[in-house]
């Protein structure tokens, strides 16, 4: 029971500190649709699905301890995420009533950019493997232990969702829509800039 309660505890506080799933899920769900905010939202979660499948598979250790596969995931996550807020940066501004109308985000798509944003960036790597390292016993059996997954990529899925139906109501939506262009760049700012921490950012030894 305390390890239950251990992995629920932390798996919350880490969910709904802000990140660039955050960003990314509140982008889509402001700016495109809220179908598409959920659809990043569940992408989110797919991305969880895959540290999770290594960790349990006994690689999430070599993707600690290996320096440079560490540095590969950590390369390839900042530049995916640069090259999104680069992308935001650089769209035309344009008020929402003298735009032209732009074919909506397709499903997989959506899903694409929350499964990357997610499965790229190993500070969630680095939290699922270390949550089944130093929190989940040895001896818990593999069954439990793929329970303690699905919470976590579930976890993700509820919280993101919840927060692209937030920021896709009607109220809100209609105002920030009017300012698109300010949105666009704020959001693409962060990337940019979580991109950037993410290329300095050094796990913790312990």
């Amino acid at each position: 029971m305390t390890e239950l309660l251990a992995v629920i505890t932390i798996t919350l506080l880490a969910v709904i500190s802000p990140g660039p799933d955050f960003a990314m899920v509140t982008r889509n769900s402001l700016l495109l649709s809220r179908r598409a905010g959920v659809l990043t939202a569940l992408g989110v979660g797919v991305g969880v699905f895959v540290h999770v499948g290594y960790t349990l598979w006994g690689l999430g250790l070599l993707v600690r301890e290996s320096i440079w596969l560490f540095n590969l995931l950590k390369l390839l996550g900042a530049a995916y995420l640069i090259y999104l807020g680069v992308s935001l940066l650089r769209a035309p501004a344009q008020a929402v009533d003298t735009a032209p109308q732009e074919a909506p985000q397709s499903d997989l798509a959506a899903l694409r950019m929350g499964f990357l944003t997610n499965a790229l960036n190993p500070k969630t790597s680095i939290f699922v493997v270390s949550l089944f390292m130093q929190v989940v016993q040895r001896d818990t059996p593999l069954e439990v232990q793929a329970g303690y997954g699905a919470f976590i990529a579930l976890a993700h899925v509820a919280w993101f969702g919840l927060v692209g139906l937030c920021f896709s109501t009607g109220a809100v939506r209609a105002r920030l829509l009017a300012v698109r262009g300010v949105i666009d760049r704020a959001f693409g700012t962060l990337l940019v800039g979580f991109g950037g921490l993410l290329l300095l950012w050094r796990p913790s030894s312990s």
